[in-house]
């Protein structure tokens, strides 16, 4: 009754009020306090997190850089089509190589390569997988380095000699052999000696083109359009039975080829295309070319 009349009992609740409030912002200063902590290990993880992050990105750029580079340096040193006087003039040089015993490295490389090609090529080992199917001729003083993909590939090998392994019949036409292009709508053959010609014989079949409809009508071209193709490439299995050489090399559309691969010495797509005479002279001369890489 006291405090009422001297007007302490309204202090006291205020100062209880005023603690009430002061222990409520002192937690809430706590809180914060741990909210802020968090927060800054949290940056720190981050900060960290990122800096790692610089450091890999920095060493994955090294690495792209150095393999970059690595690539530049085993790239092929170049490449070109060898036909004619041009061909005949590197077959030469290639023949002119002598080395000691065992010095020069001779192989027909087709998918996996033999361990003597590897420690032959070293890192340029993939410029090899790359060339093949090819010829690859190298010294072991590394002075020739070279593919060569010839239209007659013989059978894969591995030779180390005094000289390198070439066959002329690798690369360039002999005797007697017939060259046959064949395409959808059109087919001719050619019997040789050599480079000259001795015959041929050509035709054109008609065959239809695209058809722009749907429907059924689209799966009746396609039907008709099969029929004159088989009938096409009939006629065409006729005159390449009546030829009167043994070797037979057919070249022309990719899709037609394997038709005639139980017939053919060797096949090579072609893209050579007009009248069947003037096709199979272009056809010819995309035969009897050769790819040469320095690797």
């Amino acid at each position: 009754m006291l405090d009422r009349l001297l007007g302490r009992a309204s202090l006291k609740e205020r100062i209880e009020t005023l603690e009430a409030e002061r222990d409520s912002l002192e937690s809430q200063l706590e809180a914060e306090s741990d909210r802020r902590s968090e927060a800054a290990r949290k940056r720190q993880e981050a900060e960290a997190r990122v800096n790692h992050l610089e450091d890999r990105i920095e060493e994955l750029e090294d690495r792209v850089e150095r393999a970059e580079a690595t690539e530049s340096d085993t790239a092929v040193r170049g490449e070109e089509i060898l036909r004619g006087d041009r061909l005949d003039a590197v077959l030469s040089r290639l023949e002119s190589v002598s080395t000691g015993p065992e010095g020069a490295l001779s192989a027909m490389v087709d998918g996996m390569l033999p361990d003597a090609v590897r420690e032959a090529f070293g890192e340029r080992t993939p410029l090899v997988e790359h060339a093949a199917p090819a010829l690859v001729y190298a010294d072991d003083a590394h002075l020739v380095n070279v593919a060569l993909r010839p239209p007659v590939a013989p059978d894969p090998f591995v030779r180390w000699d005094d000289s390198f392994e070439i066959d002329r019949e690798w690369f360039e036409p002999s005797g007697e052999y017939a060259l046959t292009l064949i395409r959808a709508d059109r087919f001719a053959i050619g019997e040789y000696d050599g480079r000259e010609r001795r015959s041929v014989t050509g035709f054109e079949s008609d065959v239809k083109g695209a058809h722009s409809k749907g429907g059924f009508s689209q799966a009746r071209f396609e039907r008709r359009r099969d029929a004159q193709i088989d009938d096409h490439l009939e006629a065409a299995r006729d005159a390449i039975e009546d030829r009167d050489t043994d070797r037979l090399y057919v070249v022309g559309e990719s899709t037609l080829l394997p038709e005639f691969a139980d017939v053919a010495t060797v096949t090579h797509p072609s893209d050579a295309t007009g009248k069947p005479t003037a096709a199979l002279e272009e056809a010819f001369a995309d035969f009897w070319s050769v790819q040469l890489t320095l690797l």
